[in-house]
């Protein structure tokens, strides 16, 4: 949506009423009785002046002098995708001879925010729904300099995205701790809302560590009230010493997000961006942490059977074999209710709280087991990434199976997601397609990719898996 139009008509009807309010003055001065009376001292007349510089001696406050070290900083990023256009008479030579100049593709561009987080490498941070599906990517700086950008690599499970771009004289903002922002600290919003460049706004911290989004995957967002509308994506939090404590990346309205903003903003943790950020620069990808079991929520029956008090809380109901929960001795029927002391009121709290763990890091479980108290120390090991058909049947020879994205385990998901099948095997002719998702299969029941691959300790005589593709479900017999 472009302004022009908009500034156009408010400076038109501003000018209108101006006139009017001009004529009126003048006609009512001509039209009023001579005034015998000396006019008042000018001292009592009521001026516009602009905020003074200061009040009983104490400078006015301003943001002004932290914003000119941190605007710099943060960049336009402007994507450009060619799209395939699909007309059913494109394959007819005679429509082609006819018709020479029907375009075959059309250029969808897009406008997002970005981050100078290293000057001397070039390195910007942005979201990856900002670039995801990009030909091409440029950044245009604050001083109106634009370069093409370079893909380092990114997360669509965290939206971080990592970009390289060869230029001098950047200016770079530092990362702070964004563990220790609390609930009331102020924070200001810097991006490219609307595609208004360098658009700064500012608020408090109105929460953090807030998951509970759906379709946003892994989550532990800041939450503030500074306005952060569309084009604000990938743009920088900052707190009053101008340092980056999160990446803006969603704003809730029910009216959807190009509604406005309504004082819900979201970012990601500057901490949680700055471990993507190393992870996506030295390897091009993001390793993460599993305990190794299936959990399922408690409900009031479930907690009833348990003796536990109330029906929160997360119940194992399969460790795999040489996990991480295996070696730390969890056993089916325990009950987390809390991971390094935040609570854990379902499996989808503890799912999301595992996907933010290193891999080899160590959490300290708060379980209940046979009703009392136990408290575990286990550590994650690395989540498997993917897995060849092969390696799980032969029946699925040909297909490549990985963790479902996360923003459609957010949706309500559960499965494994069909990344890739090689063109005529065993897969494919059992219709096996790319971007199915299976959701269920006669191996055994499964949660992700660990439960899928645990569901093959036995082969099933008849595999049958449950598939949705698009909007579609359906089943496919793999023989």
């Amino acid at each position: 949506m472009r302004p022009t139009p908009l500034k156009t008509l408010a400076a038109l009807t501003l000018a209108a009423g101006f006139g009017g309010f001009a004529a009126s003055a003048l006609r009512e001065g001509l039209e009023a009785p001579a005034n015998a009376q000396p006019p008042a001292p000018a001292a009592a007349v009521p001026a516009m002046a602009s905020m003074p510089p200061a009040v009983d001696g104490t400078p006015m406050p301003s943001l002004a002098p932290m914003l000119e070290h941190v605007t710099p900083a943060v960049v336009s990023v402007h994507t450009k995708q060619r799209v395939r256009i699909r007309n059913p008479f494109a394959d007819d030579p005679m429509f082609r001879r006819l018709f020479p100049n029907v375009p075959q593709e059309r250029i969808n561009q897009s406008l997002g925010s970005g981050v100078i987080v290293d000057a001397a490498k070039g390195l910007v941070l942005t979201n990856h729904h900002v670039i995801e599906g990009a030909d091409e990517v440029s950044v245009t700086l604050s001083d109106g300099r634009t370069f093409p950008a370079t893909f380092v690599g990114s997360d669509p499970d965290t939206d971080v995205a990592l970009m390289r771009i060869q230029a001098d004289k950047l200016v770079a903002l530092p990362l702070a701790n964004s563990d220790q922002l609390r609930v009331g600290d102020f924070v200001v919003a810097v991006g490219n809302p609307f595609g208004f460049s360098q658009t700064v706004t500012s608020g408090i911290v109105s929460a953090v560590g807030r998951s509970g989004l759906p379709g946003l995957g892994f989550q532990n967002f800041i939450q503030t009230d500074a306005s952060i509308n569309p084009g604000n994506s990938g743009g920088a939090l900052v707190n009053l010493r101008g340092e980056l404590v999160g990446i803006n990346t969603a704003t809730f309205n029910p009216q959807g997000s190009r509604a406005g903003d309504i004082g819900l903003g979201f970012a990601i943790p500057a901490n949680l961006a700055g471990n993507v950020m190393r992870q996506l620069s030295t390897t091009g990808e993001v390793r993460r942490g599993t305990l190794g079991m299936d959990t399922q929520t408690v409900d009031e029956q479930l907690a009833k059977g348990l003796g536990l008090d109330a029906p929160r809380g997360a119940v194992v109901t399969r460790v795999y074999a040489g996990s991480g929960a295996a070696a730390a001795g969890l056993r089916v029927g325990d009950v987390v209710l809390a991971a390094n002391g935040q609570r854990m009121d379902n499996r989808e709290a503890l799912h999301n709280f595992e996907g933010l763990q290193a891999v080899g890091s160590t959490v300290d479980l708060d379980v209940r087991r046979g009703g009392k108290p136990v408290a575990i120390k286990a550590t994650l090991r690395e989540q498997p990434r993917s897995y060849e058909g092969s390696a799980l049947d032969p029946r699925l020879a040909g297909a490549t199976f990985t963790e479902l994205p996360e923003r459609l385990r957010q949706s309500g998901l559960d499965g494994v997601l069909v990344s890739a099948v090689s063109r005529g095997s065993r897969a494919a002719q059992n219709g096996l397609q790319k971007d199915d998702v299976v959701l269920a299969a006669t191996s055994g029941e499964f949660g992700d990719l660990g439960g899928f691959r645990a569901s093959f300790a036995q082969a099933p005589q008849q595999l049958v898996l449950r598939i949705l593709r698009g909007n579609a479900r359906g089943d496919l017999q793999m023989q």
